[in-house]
């Protein structure tokens, strides 16, 4: 497939996004702590997630256009792992060669951005959400285990616990932001747990008894969080440095929005620059 120039404007435009929006991020930092040929890796990862999210999030477009733009993404890569690499994707068509990454965790990711880009998501089942972490999440974390050098049972058992643990704590986080776009990523089950009826997101977001649904997802990303720490614990440290600073950095959020409590107004928990450094320097020269 060639890459139109709107497209390789698209890729270029998305790469400049995804590193400058990952600058004093705990991502970011994670991959400044990686030798240089896995860090330019992670980057080409990151700026593919960075893109076909935005496609999923574009709202001056129709749902149409979204798919159109996200199968183009899938031709995209279908024609790099065909051996006709689009203009745009050399580098991250190196990265695949070089750690052998694999085009069905790339089109997991895709399907997972389409979920969003179909319909707004609102209250859905633990199992659907569960598919939309695997796609969203563990994909990443699929692609990213095998840069980091991890072995194939144990890369794939931390893709998938800690991939769900990043993305069940982001959408904690992103209650209140999810809400002002119509979607709801708290699964039924939870707000059935809270004896919270609907899933109109706004009404959802300001009902009393949120803070028992919120326990609910708190107690699965804990869950996962304690699964993954198992396997790092095992690992050699030099392979999990930046999976150990995204689970330090994401526990800290996790902890810190339990503390801060559930009731309006609520302030967005951040980890400081400060502790991120302070985490990456411990980490750095494992």
């Amino acid at each position: 497939m060639t890459q139109t120039s709107d497209q390789q404007a698209e890729q270029t435009a998305a790469q400049g996004r995804a590193q400058s929006s990952a600058k004093g991020s705990s991502f970011y930092l994670a991959m400044r702590i990686l030798p240089r040929a896995q860090r330019d890796a992670m980057f080409e990862i990151y700026s593919f997630c960075k893109a076909v999210d935005d496609v999923a999030d574009t709202e001056d477009i129709s749902r149409e256009q979204r798919f159109a733009r996200l199968n183009d993404w899938r031709d995209r890569i279908a024609s790099l792992y065909a051996g006709t690499v689009p203009k745009g994707l050399e580098a991250l068509a190196g990265a695949v060669k070089q750690f052998g990454l694999r085009q069905e965790d790339f089109l997991a990711i895709i399907d997972g951005c389409e979920m969003d880009a179909k319909e707004d998501i609102r209250a859905p089942s633990y199992e659907t959400l569960d598919l939309y972490c695997d796609r969203v999440a563990s994909a990443v974390g699929r692609l990213s285990v095998r840069v980091f050098g991890l072995g194939e049972e144990d890369g794939l058992a931390l893709a998938h616990h800690l991939g769900r643990a990043l993305q069940l704590t982001n959408i904690l986080r992103d209650i209140d932001e999810d809400a002002g776009i119509g979607r709801l990523y708290l699964p039924r089950e939870a707000l059935q747990f809270a004896h919270i009826d609907g899933s109109d997101p706004e009404t959802v977001a300001a009902d009393p008894n949120l803070a028992a649904a919120c326990a609910y997802v708190v107690a699965r990303a804990r869950e996962h969080f304690r699964k993954a720490d198992a396997i790092m614990a095992r690992s050699p440290r030099r392979l999990v440095k930046a999976p150990r600073l995204m689970e330090k950095a994401y526990r800290k959020i996790l902890d810190g929005m339990v503390a801060r409590g559930w009731a309006r107004p609520r302030t967005r928990v951040r980890v400081s620059k400060p502790h991120l450094i302070g985490v990456a320097l411990r980490y750095a020269f494992i």
